[in-house]
C-alpha cells in the first residue's frame, strides 16, 4: 500500500485497528447468520410475556433501529482510535460476547410472532423491509442491544472522547434497546441478555489480560499486511 494512502486512512483510524474491528464484524455475521442454519429445524422457544404484549407496536421506532448501524460504525472507529491496549481489550470482549451469543442461538433457539403491518406510511414500509430481510430467530440475547451497549462502554471515560458524546452514546444505546421493543423485534428479556453479556465480557476483559494472546495474533497479521 502506498504511503500516501496509508496516511489518508490513518487520519480516520490507525492501521492496526482495521483488521481486529473487521474481524469483530465478520464474526458477528457468522454468529448471527450462519449459526442459525444449524438449528433451522429445531424447536424455537417463544419467551413472550404478558408484559411484552402490553408494549404497543410503533413502526416509527424502526428509525432508531436502523440508524444504530451508523452509530455502531462511528463508535467502533472511535474505539479503534484509542490506545492499542484499550482496542484489544475491547476486541477480546466483543469476540467473547459474540461467542456466548452463538451458544445461546444454538442451544436455546428463540422466535416470536410479529404483528401484522397494516399501514402504508414510510415507517410501515421500512418495518416491513426489516421483517422481510431478518427472520424472527436469534432473539435472545439481542445483538442490537449488546452491540449498542458495547458502543457506550468502549468510549466511556476515554479522555479523547468529548463528554457530551459519551452521554449521547449512553442515551442512544438506551433508545436502541427501547426500539427493539416497539418494533417487536425482541422480547424484554433480550435487552437484559444483550446488555448483561456485553457488560460482563467487557468487565472481564478490563480485569484480566486475556487480550494479550489476541493482540499477539493480530500484531503478527498486521505486520504482514501493512509492512509494504
Amino acid at each position: 500500500m502506498k504511503g500516501s494512502l496509508k496516511k489518508q486512512i490513518e487520519k480516520i483510524i490507525p492501521l492496526y485497528a482495521i483488521l481486529p474491528l473487521l474481524t469483530c464484524w465478520l464474526f458477528n455475521n457468522i454468529v448471527y447468520y450462519i449459526f442459525r442454519l444449524f438449528v433451522k429445524d429445531a424447536y424455537h422457544y417463544d419467551f413472550t410475556t404478558p408484559l411484552d404484549r402490553m408494549i404497543p407496536f410503533v413502526p416509527a421506532w424502526v428509525s432508531i433501529y436502523l440508524i444504530c448501524y451508523l452509530f455502531w460504525t462511528v463508535n467502533y472507529i472511535l474505539i479503534g482510535r484509542q490506545s492499542k491496549e484499550h482496542l484489544y481489550r475491547f476486541v477480546t470482549a466483543d469476540l467473547l460476547a459474540r461467542l456466548i451469543c452463538g451458544l445461546f442461538f444454538i442451544f436455546l433457539p428463540t422466535t416470536n410472532i410479529r404483528p401484522e403491518i397494516t399501514g402504508t406510511g414510510i415507517w410501515d414500509q421500512l418495518m416491513a423491509l426489516v421483517y422481510a430481510s431478518d427472520e424472527p430467530t436469534n432473539l435472545f440475547p439481542s445483538i442490537h442491544c449488546l452491540c449498542s451497549w458495547f458502543c457506550y462502554l468502549g468510549i466511556r471515560k476515554q479522555k479523547s472522547i468529548p463528554v457530551w458524546y459519551q452521554y449521547f452514546s449512553l442515551i442512544f444505546a438506551v433508545l436502541v434497546c427501547i426500539s427493539t421493543q416497539f418494533t417487536k423485534q425482541h422480547y424484554l428479556i433480550d435487552i437484559f441478555g444483550g446488555v448483561g453479556i456485553a457488560q460482563i465480557c467487557y468487565s472481564l476483559s478490563r480485569h484480566f489480560d486475556w487480550y494479550l494472546p489476541v493482540m499477539k495474533v493480530f500484531e503478527k497479521i498486521n505486520h504482514a499486511v501493512w509492512r509494504n
